[in-house]
């Protein structure tokens, strides 16, 4: 027998239906989840962000107390005119772009061919995530090993293919850079590795024996099944590293400090040194704001080139 459902009659609005004290329980219990999040969100999160922007227009130094005289643009116009400024700039992308073509392609490369092993995946997800798990400081140390001027493992291996070891890969300020991409991609690249691997997986394996039995190669089941069916977790994997990416700073910091000379200096680098070395928050501020709008410029639009795709 068919239940009759009441209709309110026409031009009478519906009463609100009361929520019973197990809703009213359940909603303070999310409540309760969220505020330990929301706490901290507004005080290291979103509270410093409003405190650095409102220091960059302001002449505020670690050695007096207060935020200083007012500044308006001029620690902004500062920074624009300073050449280490726009060397630091152009280091912190050079560092994007030699770490994140590879850590995307080798991500997706390596997490391929593990999804098709159909025992002892664990070893590998092990094997590649582990350095992920290091700190910064141990990844920094492994690595001042191994480019260690003529006894290092670089060294060793130069001798090895008859070549002379010269005086160290974060020793000369064309190859620095790239000693310190290497480590990062060593380091890094199992974060990447998980994402695929996640995302292969949840590919239905169904769709890869129908292509192999109408005959398609290895190669055109990545390229026509694998390939569109991760444009999500490609896109999400790129907004990441770049994101990553213009945020280093422990790497150089450890490695090379930001040298030889400044040839490595980064975006970070020359903000701590601002703040904590010359003493001048104020400037140090306006340097990250600028870094913040960059990254943030960078993540609305490549949400909006995948909508226009998607579209």
């Amino acid at each position: 027998m068919t239940q009759a459902v009441s209709v309110p009659p026409a031009g009478v609005a519906a009463r609100p239906r009361r929520l019973s004290p197990l809703d009213r329980g359940g909603r303070r219990a999310g409540w309760g989840f969220l505020a330990p999040f929301g706490v901290f969100y507004l005080l290291f999160l979103l509270g410093p962000a409003v405190v650095m922007l409102v220091v960059s227009f302001f002449n505020t130094s670690t050695v007096r107390p207060g935020l200083g005289g007012f500044a308006g643009f001029g620690n902004y116009a500062e920074m624009f005119g300073r050449a280490d400024f726009w060397g630091a700039m152009w280091h912190t992308v050079q560092f994007t772009i030699y770490t994140t073509p590879p850590l995307v392609v080798l991500g997706f490369v390596l997490a391929v061919l593990t999804n098709r092993i159909r025992r002892g995946q664990w070893f590998f997800r092990l094997a590649f995530f582990l350095p992920f798990v290091l700190p910064s400081a141990t990844i920094s140390l492994i690595w001042l090993f191994i480019f260690t001027p003529g006894t290092g493992l670089w060294a060793l291996g130069e001798q090895l293919v008859g070549l002379t070891p010269g005086p160290g890969v974060l020793a000369s300020p064309a190859t620095a850079m790239i000693g310190i991409a290497l480590a990062t991609v060593w380091w890094t690249l199992g974060f990447n590795f998980v994402l695929y691997l996640a995302g292969l997986q949840e590919i239905p394996r169904e769709l890869y024996e129908a292509a192999a039995v109408d005959g398609a190669s290895q190669w055109e089941q990545i390229r026509f099944i694998t390939l569109p069916l991760l444009t999500r977790t490609t896109t999400l994997v790129i907004l990441l590293q770049i994101i990553a990416s213009l945020k280093i700073f422990d790497q150089v910091y450890l490695m090379t400090s930001g040298g030889p000379g400044i040839s490595t200096q980064v975006a970070l680098q020359l903000v701590t040194n601002t703040a904590f070395t010359d003493n001048r928050v104020g400037a140090a501020s306006a340097a990250s704001t600028i870094l913040f709008v960059l990254i943030v410029a960078i993540a609305v639009i490549r949400q909006l080139t995948d909508r226009t795709k998607e579209a």
